[in-house]
């Protein structure tokens, strides 16, 4: 009886794939995953289709906060749009050839690294000391493993340099002089503090420190506002990814804070605040007032609602974001990726520079919060 059960479920099984999927030989040189194919009573695969098996995704952020279309001029618009669509068709090209995830979120985040528009690498503000200071971190969503640094002066790529430390190190985070010195052998790109140097943000510094106030890259509360700056501060940096292997990763690069004092670090390179990726729930990068991403552990937070409570991405992000941060104080959002590809950017300022592409190569682009 169990016998001709088993051969009953075979048979529905082979008509149920007639249309989803390729029978194939046995063939231990086939190169398809694992899990991608069914194997049948006689040894023979099934081979899933593309459509179900092998999915793959990415979504970008450069930034969340006080970004109004009236004080945005159609040039600039222009600009960012460009930069965000460049970034995430090296990511979406990576993904698409079978690429990881880590080098998926790598190589889109050195992209906007190397663009002076976003405050990360070439474009980092500046401090209190007229030093730019980078901090950045990465992690596996298979492994759980990661890496940051933070405080460094000299790593052109700062992404490049967090990602050494996770492969290449016993270590999570590095910072300052150290982390600077383990770029170096590694070798890591190196440049001359001065390659960071860009004059508007130079000159939002001096202003800032006229009036002796804080500022939050985007933020109204913080910000000193005047018609020659509002449009030159541009925020933290991120990506989450997941391949068609199914793994996860996540990673986000900045240059802080403007005005920031004390050596002062952020959530961007500390895991589950600034960043978290988990195979069995999601991938997240944080934007945003960093200190309030770290007391409520934003991105690992959104994760977690997703584990134990059994939410969605959609309704985990819009919990931590809309009500747990808000209510903590804190302005900012996320860019995230579940386990399945779906993607969500979640903020509650009056935008963040963010893109999605799919696997089909459909591309969206947002700046503001209404689009």
């Amino acid at each position: 009886m169990k016998k001709n059960i088993y051969v009953l479920v075979i048979i529905v099984l082979l008509f149920s794939c007639k249309d989803k999927g390729e029978r194939i030989d046995s063939n231990p040189n086939e190169n398809f995953n694992i899990e991608n194919k069914i194997t049948l009573e006689d040894g023979s695969l099934i081979k899933l289709s593309e459509e179900k098996a092998g999915t793959f995704s990415i979504i970008i952020h450069g930034g969340a906060g006080t970004i109004l279309k009236k004080n945005m001029s159609p040039e600039k618009e222009a600009a960012y749009k460009a930069k965000l669509e460049e970034a995430i068709k090296v990511g979406y090209n990576i993904l698409k050839n079978g690429g990881t995830s880590l080098d998926a979120v790598q190589k889109t985040i050195n992209i906007m690294e190397d663009s002076p528009l976003f405050n990360a690498g070439k474009g980092a503000v500046f401090t209190n000391a007229g030093t730019n200071e980078h901090d950045a971190s990465i992690m596996d969503g298979s492994t759980l493993n990661a890496g940051a640094s933070a405080g460094t002066t000299i790593v052109k790529n700062p992404i490049n340099l967090a990602r050494a430390v996770m492969e290449n190190s016993s270590h999570i985070m590095l910072s300052g002089h150290g982390a600077n010195t383990f770029a170096k052998e590694q070798g890591l790109q190196i440049v001359n503090p001065n390659y960071f140097y860009t004059e508007r943000h130079h000159k939002s510094l001096e202003k800032i420190k006229e009036k002796e106030k804080t500022e939050l890259d985007h933020d109204d509360k913080l910000t000193f506002y005047d018609e020659d700056i509002k449009d030159s501060k541009f925020g933290t940096v991120g990506c989450a990814a997941l391949d068609k292997n199914g793994n996860l990763a996540a990673g986000t690069s900045t240059g802080g804070m403007t005005n920031k004092r004390w050596g002062r670090i952020g959530d961007s390179p500390i895991i589950g605040a600034g960043t978290y990726a988990n195979n069995k729930t999601c991938a997240v990068s944080s934007t945003g007032w960093g200190e309030y991403f770290i007391r409520g552990m934003v991105a690992y937070d959104i994760s977690a609602l997703m584990a134990y409570k059994g939410l969605s991405l959609k309704q985990a992000s819009q919990e931590v974001i809309q009500n747990k941060l808000t209510q903590l104080g804190g302005t900012g959002g996320i860019v995230a990726i579940d386990k399945n590809g779906n993607m969500v950017s979640e903020f509650n300022t009056a935008g963040m520079y963010r893109a999605t592409m799919n696997a089909k190569g459909e591309l969206t682009i947002g700046i503001y919060k209404k689009e």
